[in-house]
């Protein structure tokens, strides 16, 4: 086991009095509990700073993903996600005990399940890509998810059956609203979106801009080209080409397309500085 988590708080499962039973040994706490594995049951739902339902936003669960609870207090869990690490707070009624793993994964941006095999029954949703779901029966086109309704199964993928292009699957969230924290297609965040993006690859990626700066490899700024990353301090963007870039940001309060030189200029005018880097998603 790495122990570079270790001294992040954002993804280690420990405090002062609490911390999980398996950092027993390499965090100091009061004392160590079991955590308590449960899954969203709604199709996003934030992880907040703090147990307050106006607390900042810190990263989000999508339906199907495991949430490893620690303590349930005042109407929240406080825990760590299991798909990238992050620890915080979780409004408790949006999460389940875990059943049945899941088997696909929503392979469309965004889509509805329905609450009967048929278009025209009443939608329910939106499950935002890479939702994971667990399908326990089939009937025409349609396949149903436990705890959730009947997906057109075309917009499915089996677990472990990625996209191939991840530059191609962040295109798809062009227009998808700015929302800090966020990781669902109705809203997300600069870093949520690159993250959203390998995950539909079955690729690893961490949750936050720093986190990603240090995970991936070094490029030259002479060498950059469609795929790579480009990093500020608190931000990062995909390059579509050597002179373009695609990213959520809060200047447009969008995903949004724009050449990478009028966004260096701008963002070095606001007192954000120049560009740390670019990295390579190979």
């Amino acid at each position: 086991m790495s122990l570079d988590f270790l001294g992040d708080s954002r993804v280690t499962l420990a405090r002062a009095d609490l911390a999980d039973q398996r950092l027993e040994g390499l965090a100091p706490a009061e004392r160590f509990e079991a955590s308590q594995v449960m899954v969203c049951a709604v199709p996003a739902t934030a992880i907040r700073a703090t147990a307050s339902p106006d607390a900042e936003q810190w990263d989000q669960l999508l339906f199907g993903e495991v949430f490893r609870v620690l303590e349930i207090k005042d109407g929240f869990a406080w825990g760590q996600a299991a798909r990238d690490g992050y620890v915080g707070f979780v409004e408790a009624t949006a999460l389940t005990p875990q059943g049945a793993p899941p088997t696909h994964a929503v392979s469309a941006i965004r889509t509805y399940a329905f609450s009967k095999p048929d278009i025209k029954s009443r939608p329910d949703g939106l499950y935002s890509l890479n939702a994971l779901v667990t399908v326990e029966a089939r009937e025409g086109r349609f396949a149903k998810g436990v705890g959730t309704g009947w997906f057109v199964e075309a917009h499915l993928t089996a677990i472990g059956r990625g996209e191939r292009d991840y530059v191609a699957v962040a295109e798809r969230f062009l227009g998808a609203p700015y929302q800090w924290g966020g990781r669902e297609s109705l809203g997300l965040d600069c870093s949520g979106l690159v993250q959203q993006a390998l995950y539909a690859c079955v690729r690893a990626c961490p949750r936050d801009t720093d986190m990603q700066r240090g995970f991936f490899p070094e490029v030259a700024e002479d060498d950059r080209r469609r795929g790579d990353l480009v990093f500020w301090k608190g931000h990062v963007a995909i390059l579509l080409d050597a002179e373009t870039i695609l990213h959520a940001n809060a200047h447009h309060m969008a995903t949004a397309i724009e050449p990478l030189a009028e966004a260096v200029a701008r963002i070095e005018a606001a007192g954000v500085g120049a560009p740390l880097g670019y990295r390579r998603v190979s």
